[in-house]
């Protein structure tokens, strides 16, 4: 459904992923929800022991609103950007999630402050995935290039705020590029994080990995899980896998 406003950017409500029912508000000017938060989202492994959960750079909530179907557990979504927070939260009033989704404006850089030590079971993010100098090649339009390239957070920032945001032995919960992922362990390693779980994507069977998945334990001595390779593209359609992905609903949770 188009949502069109001559004083308003042009809105799009969508189904998020095929569960009918959960719906997210969108901008085709902005940078939207991708598979990215989608498979982050079905990664997360959330038990009974979960009550409070945070996800940063949030945009327009994909990751909560996806949580919101397999745990009843609190969840917080934190941006900086005005118009993401505004589509975020009107997509968790258009769900009636607003008694376990909360969105906030909040800086990751320096978000521990804003918390109680240790209060969050989980964290989860989906963050810029370049690393940003002067001769990158970025977006014209501002919103895009700060979620795709480090400017205003880098890797490093989000690992040493979920450190403090993190019970002992919390998770946090990272989709990152292949390429980044010796950057990502050096970092989780200087900070006292062990790689839990981790999982290789695969745009075609045949190819090579272009995206991980990876689960680390906030202080856990933990042996590390390599899951099966997850491969998103056969035959020019979506493998059984991600189709159950997104067919996910709140009556078949894990």
């Amino acid at each position: 459904m188009i949502v069109m406003d001559r004083e308003k950017p042009v809105e799009v409500i969508n189904d998020l992923l095929g569960y009918d029912g959960l719906k997210i508000i969108q901008r085709p000017d902005m940078f939207n929800f991708s598979l990215d938060s989608t498979l982050l989202a079905d990664f997360v492994e959330c038990t009974s022991k979960v009550k409070n959960i945070i996800d940063l750079g949030t945009g327009n909530a994909p990751i909560p609103l996806f949580l919101s179907l397999k745990t009843d557990a609190k969840i917080v979504g934190v941006d900086i950007q005005d118009a993401s927070l505004d589509l975020a939260k009107r997509s968790v009033e258009l769900n009636k999630l607003t008694s376990q989704i909360q969105i906030r404006k909040e800086d990751i850089k320096g978000i521990h402050k804003n918390y109680e030590n240790g209060f969050f079971d989980i964290v989860t993010c989906n963050p810029p995935f370049f690393k940003y100098v002067e001769t990158s090649n970025v977006n014209k339009q501002y919103f895009k290039t700060i979620a795709r390239h480090e400017v205003l957070v880098t890797l490093e920032d989000v690992i040493r705020e979920s450190k403090r945001l993190l019970t002992t032995k919390g998770s946090l919960y990272l989709v990152h590029r292949t390429e980044r992922l010796m950057d990502i362990m050096v970092l989780l390693d200087a900070y006292k994080f062990s790689v839990k779980r981790i999982r290789f994507v695969y745009s075609k069977e045949g190819e090579e990995s272009n995206m991980i998945l990876l689960e680390a334990s906030n202080n856990g001595r933990t042996i590390v899980k390599v899951l099966p390779p997850l491969v998103v593209h056969e035959s020019g359609e979506y493998t059984e896998e991600i189709v159950k992905i997104f067919r996910y609903g709140k009556d078949v949770r894990r």
